[in-house]
Parts: C-alpha cells; sequence; structure tokens
C-alpha cells in the first residue's frame, strides 16, 4: 500500500470510528457493503467486543460473511423491518444535500432497501469524495435485470448517459447478489439528482439506480486534521 493509500485507509477507519459510535445497545445495525464499510464493520466489532449488543442487517453476502467472522450477531428483516442506524459509505457525497452516489461496491439494490428501511442514515467517506455536484467524478450505478440489458441501455443512453456494462476482472458480466446486471452511467452533469433519479428508475428493465437523494441523516468525514461531522448545511468537529 502506498502512502496515498495508506492515508485515506487511515481517514476511513477514523471516520468509520466515530460513526460506530452512534450505536447504543439494543439497536438494530444496517451493515453497508463496499472498501469503506469494512472499515464500519470492524469498528463494530470492536464495540461489540467491548460489550456492546446489538443485531446487523448486512447489504450483501460479503458484508454478512466479514461480519459473521467477526463475531457479529446478524438478523433478517422478517424479524426486524425497520432498522435503528445503517452505516455505510459512498462514492460521492454532494456538500450541502448530502446526496449521495452509491453502488461502486456492486450492492446499491441492498444497500438502498436497508437505507430505506433505516430511522437513520450515517455515511462514512474521506475528504476525496466530497462534491459540489454529484457525477463530478463518479459514474452512477444502474443495475438491470439480465433479460434486454442492451435496450436498458439505450433507454439509459437516451437521458444523457454514456453506458457501459460492469465487468468482473475475469472478463464476465458482474452479477449482483439478486442476479442483475450494473450499468455504469457516465453523466456530464446532474443538477437535479432526484428528476433524474426518477427517470431513471421509471425505465423499463430499470431495477434501481445508486443515486440516493434525501436519505442520508450525517456524514462523517475523515481527513489530515481529523474527522468532521456534517449534517445536512452544519458541519462540525465530530466529538461535538
Amino acid at each position: 500500500m502506498n502512502s496515498d493509500a495508506a492515508a485515506l485507509a487511515a481517514w476511513k477507519r477514523a471516520a468509520a470510528c466515530a460513526a460506530a459510535e452512534l450505536v447504543t445497545d439494543g439497536m438494530i445495525v444496517g451493515i453497508g457493503t463496499g472498501s469503506t464499510a469494512v472499515f464500519a464493520i470492524e469498528a463494530l466489532a470492536s464495540r461489540m467486543r467491548a460489550g456492546l449488543r446489538f443485531l446487523g442487517i448486512p447489504s450483501s453476502d460479503r458484508s454478512a460473511a466479514l461480519a459473521t467472522s467477526l463475531g457479529i450477531p446478524l438478523t433478517t428483516f422478517a424479524d426486524h423491518p425497520r432498522i435503528d442506524l445503517t452505516i455505510d459509505g459512498a462514492d460521492e457525497v454532494e456538500r450541502g444535500t448530502l446526496n449521495l452516489i452509491k453502488g461502486h461496491g456492486g450492492a446499491l439494490l441492498h444497500e438502498k432497501i436497508v437505507a430505506s428501511a433505516s430511522h437513520r442514515l450515517a455515511i462514512i467517506v474521506d475528504a476525496t469524495k466530497l462534491v459540489d455536484r454529484l457525477a463530478d467524478h463518479s459514474v452512477v450505478p444502474v443495475e438491470v435485470v439480465n433479460f434486454g440489458w442492451e435496450a436498458t441501455g439505450g433507454r439509459l443512453e437516451a437521458l444523457g448517459a454514456t453506458v457501459t456494462l460492469r465487468g468482473t476482472p475475469e472478463g464476465t458480466a458482474y452479477c449482483t447478489d439478486s442476479g442483475n446486471r450494473i450499468l455504469d452511467c457516465r453523466f456530464q452533469s446532474i443538477p437535479d439528482p432526484a428528476a433524474l433519479e426518477e427517470q431513471i428508475n421509471r425505465l423499463v428493465g430499470v431495477v434501481e439506480c445508486g443515486l440516493f437523494v434525501g436519505l442520508t441523516d450525517v456524514v462523517f468525514i475523515g481527513d489530515a486534521a481529523g474527522v468532521t461531522r456534517l449534517e445536512r448545511s452544519l458541519q462540525v468537529p465530530a466529538d461535538r
């Protein structure tokens, strides 16, 4: 790991530890997916070893496997249809609105189900993920059914996207935990994320998109100076 990657990892880990402090005894906790969510799972496991008791609902098979390996007890929506708090990462966070792009880890549908069922959504990122407008740096992942994905991709292109079918390192098409494909959509600009989210999700063949609008309650941002908590337009040190 080079020095820049090590610094980013340290920032994410610090943000994850700050977010994990929101968990209290008896909570049902949504567990996100992706490289940043790994730090959250590890932080939650550390708090559990210190005596905290909670149940987790993971958003992917990968997160479930890691949580189980660390001894975190899991539950399901069948037993707990409402979640107290979800901790997850994001690919981009829009300043002020806290709207997100998510799904580069490949679990956007399950992540949105978990986030939508949560009383609070806490996002952990390093400072490079903050943007003035969504799609500054990231594509918008769109989960689509496998049948006719080419036609669905054409409909997304009609909305102004440059569309790429997500692949695996082995050269095959990426398959989500629900058996769907992901189309990565490059938009030049997204002035109205809510309107675009609605347009995308109305398309035949689309299951869900990686625009998370109006769901976030708090963001923990790690950088060289420490961790900052961002709540809507309020930005304060995380220890306040």
